[in-house]
């Protein structure tokens, strides 16, 4: 068999002969290394053997990677890697298992109200004939965007004047933020919160793995309930409260006294407070009294009491001083509800923007039938 002849790396400019240098000693792929190696032994004058024995590569493919820069330059030393293995299943069966992940098995005659995977890859075997791992439908699920989920409850409003509410709710947001109320008028929005027993409540921390902060799982409710009055003022983003036995109306007109005689924190306008449709707040007794105070009764849609905005503040009382305790007596409850509205209130800034971005700003927005 003749001697094939050598073949060698075509002459370098300095520039080039500097610049391969740079590679070899500066590349982290294997690929681009060794092969900026080979030709570099060939530059040097190395046979295509030789420059392959240094590399541990066969003698062709050094001469393979001299012919390729010899045609395209630095190019050729980068690595053209493929797709990899082409996918098993097309688009046909990766649509099947999305749109069959998003069918309640009942419909398709299974005793079950969710799948699993691996109910989900027999039925796939013995109604479609489709023989597919458990693993590969965690993935084609995966870049579907089909993620496992708990279900949710939602609740339409039904109030005829749900519109008309709303937007007077949003209008006394936006003027607020604004500046936009009469001279000393304030937005209030006041809420009822508990009822706050005496009970281990779950919540989340941050622990050793596998060794969580453990509540006792028995115990005996005692010391009855207490409930919390409390008031969101949107112009300072504080909030302010009152600790009662009960919440009826008297607690509650007691509570909008106690807003009215606060003058340092509010001035003698008119207050805007923004309430629920809880019976209390509709008594008689009170519409006179704020009727005679100067405080305007703003009611949310029944069945919409997303759109007072202290339910938030609410959101977060309750995960910063309740989520993940067992207090021992209502004393201490509310020690911690104290220290935390005290928190709270240092770092307090001014309410705006409710909502911006939301459908409900959208002028047709109707609220979901249910």
């Amino acid at each position: 068999m003749a001697r094939q002849p050598e073949v060698f790396v075509r002459e370098l400019s300095p520039d080039e002969a500097q610049r391969l240098v740079k590679i070899t000693r500066t590349a982290r792929d294997r690929v681009r290394l060794r092969r900026a190696g080979i030709v570099l032994a060939s530059v040097q004058g190395r046979s295509a053997s030789e420059a392959a024995m240094m590399f541990a590569a066969k003698p062709q493919y050094a001469r393979e990677v001299i012919h390729a820069f010899n045609q395209q330059g630095f190019a050729a030393l980068d690595p053209k890697w493929s797709g990899g293995r082409p996918r098993r299943f097309g688009p046909h069966v990766r649509e099947l298992v999305c749109r069959l992940a998003r069918t309640p098995p009942q419909q398709v005659g299974l005793p079950f109200t969710t799948w699993s995977l691996s109910k989900l890859v027999e039925h796939l075997a013995a109604a479609h004939r489709v023989v597919i791992s458990v693993e590969t439908v965690r993935q084609v699920l995966r870049d579907a965007g089909v993620r496992w989920q708990a279900t949710k409850t939602w609740k339409a409003s039904r109030d005829p004047r749900f519109v008309e509410k709303m937007n007077r709710i949003l209008d006394l947001y936006d003027r607020a933020a604004d500046g936009r109320l009469d001279p000393g008028a304030r937005v209030i929005c006041v809420d009822e919160f508990g009822p706050l027993n005496l009970q281990p409540r779950p919540g989340r921390g941050w622990f050793p793995t596998g060794r969580p902060a453990r509540l006792r799982a028995t115990y005996s409710r005692h010391g009855g309930v207490r409930h919390m009055f409390a008031g969101l003022d949107l112009a300072s983003g504080q909030l302010f409260y009152r600790l009662r036995d009960r919440k009826r109306g008297r607690e509650f007109l007691d509570f909008l006294r106690r807003l009215r005689r606060l003058r340092r924190r509010f001035p003698a306008g008119r207050l805007h407070v923004v309430c629920d449709n809880f019976s209390p707040h509709l008594r008689a007794d009170v519409a006179d009294w704020c009727t005679g105070h100067g405080v305007e009764l703003v009611f949310t849609p029944t069945n919409a009491s997303w759109l007072n905005w202290i339910e938030s503040e609410f959101t977060a009382l309750r995960y910063f001083t309740l989520d993940g305790s067992d207090y021992p007596s209502h004393t201490a409850q509310e020690a911690a509800i104290a220290g935390y509205v005290r928190w709270i209130n240092r770092h307090a800034r001014p309410k705006k923007h409710f909502a911006p971005e939301s459908k409900i700003r959208r002028p047709d927005y109707l609220p979901n039938v249910a």
